[in-house]
Order: C-alpha cells, then sequence, then structure tokens
C-alpha cells in the first residue's frame, strides 16, 4: 500500500487529553472522559460515534479506517446514480466536527495497530469495519478470467483505491452473467445497462465511464436460484432497473407460477408480495416487445452456478453451467430452499459477477465465527465464543455487518448502533469498563502515541475535506457532483495540501 506524505504536521495534530487523576468505578451521569475508539468509518461506525457522543456526558471518541477517506460503503458501496442515498454522509461530516470526537484515516487494524493495544488504550472498542471479502461458490472454473466478485466491480466504478486496476473486461463480449438478485446485483446490472448519458452526470470515475461507454454487453442475466417471490431485492431498487429506457425485460412465464408455499410467503411479507407483482407485471409489459435497437435484462430464477466453463481460449470464462432447481421446505429453518434436479443447462457469457454476499474479515486477538462471517456477540457484547459457556469480553464491542452479517440497507445501521451503545452504556452504568487500574487508558493521546512511535502517516478529517474540496472542484469542471480520486498516493498527496 502507497503510503504517501507523513501527515503528523501540526495542523494535523490533535490536542492531547489530559490524564485523569485516580478514580473509581462510575456511572453514566459522571464527568470523567470514557475513551472509546470505533474501528470503521461507515455507516455502522459513524451512528455508533454519534450515539455515544449524546448518550455519555464526557465521552471521548476516536475513529479509525484503513482508508484515508470515511463514510465506507456510502462511498465506496452506494452506486452512483443514487445521489440521494449519499445525503447522509453530511449528518456524519457533523458529527466529525464535534470537539469530542476525531478521526484518523489510513490506518489499518492488525497491521498499524493491534486489537490489543487499543484495548489497552481505549476503555470502549467497537469493531464497525464491515465486510471487505467477498463469499466463495467453490465450484470449478471459478479462477478463469472473466469472474469477479460484485463488491470488486461495484468498488471499480465507485473508485475504491483498491480496486482501481480492475480493469473488468467490457469489450469482448455481448452477454453478462450476474450470479445473485439481491440490491447490489441490480445494482451492477443497472450500471451495465443504463444509458451511459445519464450516468455522466453521476460521480462515478471517469475511467469506469469511459469503459462503459466502450461496452459491447447488450445482454445481462441475473440468476437466482429460487423463484421470484423468493427475489432478495427490494421493490424501490427492482422498479428502477424495470423502468431503464432502452431495456427490454425477459421473465419466463412458467417461473411466475406460484406454489402455496409462495402464497403463504407473499401473504407474510408485503415486500415479497409486491415484488413478485412487479415482475409479473414487467413480464406482461415487455412480452411483445422485439425491438432489435433494446438491450436486453433477463431474469433467470430456479437456477444454480454448477461450474464455469472455459472460452475456446481456455484461460477466459465462456459459460456458466446451470443446474435446475425445486423448492422443497426445510424442516430446520421452515422456509422454501433450493434443491438440484439433475437437469443442466449452458449460459454462454464472456463476463460473470458474482453477487452471493461479502464477507467480514478477522483480526489477532478477536473472537470470530468463520462459518457465519460474524463476531459472536450479545446485543453488540462480544462473546469469547459461540458457546454456552462463553463469556463477555470486557470493553469491547461489534456494530454492523461485522456484528450482524452482510445484510440491510444504510439506515438498518442506525438500529443496530443504537443496541451496541446501550449495551456499552448499561456496562458504562454498572461500572464494569472504569476502574483505578485504568489509569493507563490514555485514549487519544495513547493512540497518537503509538502512530508516533511507530510512524504511521495518519489522516484526520481536515485531510479528508480537503479530499474533499479538491474532488468537487474537479467535478465542477465536467458537470459531475466530484471527481473522484482513486489511488492511495494521490489520495493521501490530496489530504496534506496547504
Amino acid at each position: 500500500m502507497a503510503r504517501g506524505l507523513r501527515l503528523l504536521s501540526r495542523a494535523g495534530r490533535l490536542r492531547p487529553l489530559l490524564s485523569p487523576g485516580p478514580r473509581r468505578a462510575f456511572s453514566a451521569s459522571a464527568r470523567e472522559p470514557l475513551h472509546v475508539c470505533v474501528v470503521g468509518s461507515g455507516p455502522a461506525g459513524f451512528y455508533t460515534a454519534d450515539r455515544m457522543l449524546k448518550g455519555r456526558e464526557g465521552a471521548q471518541v476516536d475513529i479509525i479506517d484503513r482508508l484515508p477517506t470515511p463514510f465506507g460503503l456510502v462511498r465506496s458501496g452506494v452506486a452512483p446514480d443514487h445521489p440521494e442515498t449519499k445525503i447522509v454522509v453530511n449528518q456524519f461530516s457533523r458529527v466529525a466536527a464535534n470537539g469530542r470526537c476525531s478521526f484518523f484515516g489510513n490506518v489499518t487494524l492488525g497491521r498499524d495497530v493491534s486489537l490489543s493495544e487499543l484495548r489497552k488504550t481505549y476503555h470502549v472498542v467497537v469493531l464497525a469495519y464491515g465486510a471487505e471479502s467477498d463469499r466463495s461458490l467453490g465450484i470449478p472454473g471459478e479462477d478463469l478470467k472473466g469472474i469477479h466478485s460484485a463488491r470488486e466491480f461495484v468498488w471499480w466504478y465507485n473508485g475504491h483505491p483498491d480496486m482501481r486496476d480492475l480493469s473488468p473486461d467490457l469489450k469482448s463480449t455481448g452477454s453478462a452473467v450476474v450470479l445473485g438478485q439481491g440490491n447490489v446485483a441490480l445494482d451492477v446490472a443497472r450500471v451495465l445497462l443504463r444509458c451511459k448519458t445519464e450516468l455522466a452526470t453521476t460521480d462515478i470515475t471517469d475511467y469506469a465511464l469511459d469503459s462503459l461507454r466502450g461496452s459491447t454487453i447488450r445482454k445481462v442475466y441475473l440468476v437466482g436460484r429460487r423463484g421470484p417471490v423468493q427475489a432478495a431485492c427490494t421493490a424501490k431498487e427492482l422498479r428502477e432497473i424495470l423502468g431503464l429506457k432502452n431495456v427490454r425485460v425477459c421473465i419466463k412465464k412458467a417461473d411466475l407460477v406460484t406454489s402455496p408455499a409462495d402464497e403463504e410467503e407473499m401473504r407474510n411479507s408485503r415486500i415479497r408480495r409486491r415484488v413478485y407483482e412487479l415482475l409479473s407485471k414487467a413480464a406482461s409489459e415487455h412480452k411483445d416487445n422485439n425491438n432489435n435497437d433494446q438491450k436486453e435484462l433477463h431474469f433467470v430464477f430456479f437456477r444454480r452456478p454448477i461450474r464455469f466453463m472455459p472460452s475456446e481460449n481456455g484461460s477466459t470464462v465462456g459459460a456458466v453451467q446451470l443446474e435446475k432447481t425445486i423448492l422443497k421446505d426445510d424442516v430446520v429453518t421452515g422456509k422454501q430452499v433450493a434443491v438440484g434436479t439433475g437437469e443442466f443447462e449452458d449460459l454462454k457469457c464472456g463476463l460473470v459477477l458474482k453477487s452471493i454476499g461479502y464477507k467480514s474479515l478477522p483480526v489477532q486477538g478477536l473472537p470470530f465465527d468463520k462459518n457465519r462471517g460474524v463476531v459472536p456477540n450479545l446485543r453488540g457484547k462480544v462473546l469469547s465464543s459461540e458457546s454456552e459457556t462463553a463469556t463477555v469480553e470486557t470493553g469491547l464491542y461489534v456494530v454492523g455487518w461485522l456484528k450482524r452479517g452482510p445484510t440491510g440497507i444504510v439506515a438498518t445501521n442506525l438500529h443496530c448502533a443504537e443496541e451496541t451503545v446501550a449495551s456499552i452504556l448499561e456496562d458504562d452504568k454498572k461500572g464494569v469498563l472504569t476502574f483505578p487500574s485504568d489509569l493507563k487508558k490514555q485514549g487519544r493521546t495513547g493512540l497518537l502515541e503509538i502512530l508516533e512511535r511507530k510512524n504511521i502517516r495518519y489522516v484526520p478529517f481536515s485531510g479528508w475535506e480537503k479530499i474533499d474540496s479538491t474532488e468537487k472542484m474537479a467535478g465542477q469542471l465536467k458537470n459531475k457532483p466530484r471527481e473522484k480520486i482513486t489511488t492511495w498516493v494521490e489520495l493521501l498527496r490530496a489530504a496534506n495540501e496547504e
């Protein structure tokens, strides 16, 4: 990772906190500082900081993030044509402006600072670093060229510095397959099919826009293991992609036939009923529309990928082999699950985007459930394990995707953060977070000492504001909200400009 210029200038330094004198355990109403570190500056992290600052008088909250830029998936995950979702950064910026809150960007947990060091330095450590990896299908051919995770593709067009050089090939094929039918799957399909003139006025990166303008992809297949009733998207996202200009929607009539179990699911879920109604309406409206100039969006239900097949050159994907499925009741979960029928078909394509779920990663010293990809917890309190004899890790908490799995929308993190903060305040009131032996817990002062000792070049929020200003000025020249800076070196350089 490029590290750039050192950002420990006088302007970038934060005023050290005075170390408190001897004290006993105290309640939430006390005035003594409670040093809190939030790892991760996405929605879950900022909502947690906001609730801590409001809920605990004297709380000092430091937010660290491995990126020089804050806001997590609001910046790198939300689709560029959804600017209304990004307005929440105004609220997060007000949180960062609070005198009791500080941002430390370009600081990586597990490399620049360990979890053990943070726990020795802070009364409370809240892990909110989300899910920055992907689930694997574990099927043959998954390493062929032309196969990417949806996360990688989203990060690429959103300018995440880790995916600046992904360079997906959009010019060597006419068909793309998206595995999954959730909101992220719909996002990537929509970006592939949307009119490029419309995308040009968003904050999509210039290199992605250029690549999309040269794209030869005319057909996108959204493949799901189950049926239209079980599609994981929301009605809002589905309505948007069904309304794209010059795109024909293709749905097999036979896939819309519902079973008694499907009808029961729709009676119990207004969202599932609405999604099914939208798909049924789209199938009817587009049935006789055969304009040759149109692109095509195919909803493929009751299919699961079995293997990826190479093209003639042998190294690039040429097709996905799919097995037909049927739904059967799972007595354990009470849900309908897809079961293979032994019938197969090949779907030709030159690009595959796997939207089968994000995955969180563990760090040293952190209890972690590898099967579920989450930290074992009780209302946000980290547990030593998943067993019945598990103990609570005092002062260690979790929030967001790392707590509950990669589900929900931006606003879901607000309720998640409120639960975790309630657990923190409960522990604080009981006096379990602060004792006379905690005199060594210096919070921000201690973190600064660690970073200086290790020569870590952190980016304060003022550094982000310089990046923000630079991007917005560049965007004005192109009639865009911003032109994102997309490399580590350039981000750090912009953060340090006078």
